[in-house]
C-alpha cells in the first residue's frame, strides 16, 4: 500500500528566530499517524527544526542538495551533510530548475547522492503552460523522469527505492491556479508507467504527490484520486491552520484506502 504524504515546502521563508516554534505548532495540529509528514525549512533552519520536531513523528527535509559529496564548492551542502540533520530532500524543484539551470544530469547526480547518503529524495516534475496548451505535457515529463532517473534504475531495478516524485505543473506553482484533479491523477499514472518502462522495481507503489497552490480548500479534489498520494505544499504550509486542514483530509483518504486494501 502506498503511504500517503504531504511535504511542507517553506522555500526561502521563515528565520531561525521562528522556524522552530512554527514546525513545533503544525506538528500539534497535524498529528494524524497515517499520514507521512515532512518539513524542509531552509538549510540555516534544519537544526533548529530538527530539535524542534524531536520525539515527534514529523519528518525533516532539505529542499536541495550539491551533486557532489564534497569539494571545493563554496556555499554548497551536500547529501552527506544534510544526512545529520534531515531524512529526507527535494530535489529538482521547477524554481531550481529555472532560478539555477539545473538539468536533468544534475538533477540525476543529485538524486544518486542522496541515495547514497540514505536520504529519501522527493523527485520533482512538470511542465510549462506552452507545454500544456501545445499538447507536450506527458512528454516533457517523461523527458524529465528519463534524465533523472535513467542512469540510476540502469544500476539496479531496486536503486530507486524509496523515491517519491512530486507532479508539479510549473504554471500552478504560486500562481492561485491548480490543475484539475483527473489531469493529475493522469499524470500520476504517466509517471508510474515511465518508471516501470525504466525497468524500476515495483513502479506501481512508486508514491506520486500533486504540487501546485495547494490549499486546504483544494486538496481534496486530488485526493479524491486514487493514483495521487498526498502533495507537496508550498505557500500554505507555513500557516498552521492550512496545514492542520490538509493533513485533516489526507487522514481521510488514508484511512480509507487503508480500510479498503487498496494503493
Amino acid at each position: 500500500m502506498r503511504p500517503v504524504v504531504i511535504v511542507a515546502n517553506w522555500k526561502m521563508h521563515t528565520t531561525l528566530a521562528d522556524a522552530g516554534e512554527l514546525a513545533s505548532s503544525i506538528a500539534r495540529a497535524t498529528a494524524h499517524p497515517r499520514v507521512t509528514r515532512v518539513i524542509c525549512p531552509p538549510h540555516v533552519s534544519l537544526a533548529a527544526v530538527s530539535a524542534a520536531l524531536r520525539g515527534t513523528d514529523v519528518a525533516v527535509g532539505a529542499q536541495d542538495c550539491h551533486s557532489e559529496a564534497f569539494g571545493p564548492y563554496t556555499g554548497s551542502v551536500s547529501a552527506p551533510m544534510l544526512a545529520g540533520l534531515a531524512t529526507w530532500c527535494l530535489v529538482g524543484h521547477s524554481e531550481r530548475r529555472r532560478d539555477q539551470t539545473e538539468t536533468d544530469e544534475l538533477i540525476s547526480r543529485k538524486l544518486l547522492r542522496c541515495f547514497e547518503a540514505g536520504l529519501r529524495p522527493v523527485l520533482c516534475v512538470g511542465e510549462q503552460l506552452e507545454e500544456r496548451d501545445d499538447g507536450r505535457a506527458a512528454a516533457t515529463v517523461r523527458t524529465q523522469l528519463e534524465g533523472a532517473l535513467g542512469a540510476i534504475i540502469g544500476r539496479g531495478p531496486d536503486a530507486a527505492a524509496g523515491l517519491v516524485v512530486a507532479y508539479e505543473p510549473v504554471w500552478a506553482i504560486g500562481t492561485g491556479r491548480t490543475a484539475r484533479g483527473a489531469d493529475a491523477a493522469s499524470m500520476a499514472q504517466a509517471i508510474r508507467d515511465v518508471a516501470d518502462g525504466l525497468g524500476m522495481d515495483d513502479a506501481a507503489s512508486l508514491p506520486v504527490l500533486y504540487g501546485g497552490s495547494v490549499t486546504s480548500a483544494t486538496i481534496g479534489e486530488f485526493l479524491a484520486e486514487p493514483t495521487i498520494d498526498g502533495a507537496l505544499v508550498g505557500g500554505a504550509s507555513l500557516k498552521v491552520e492550512e496545514m492542520a486542514g490538509i493533513v485533516a483530509r489526507a487522514s481521510v483518504t488514508a484511512e480509507a484506502r487503508q480500510s479498503a486494501g487498496v494503493a
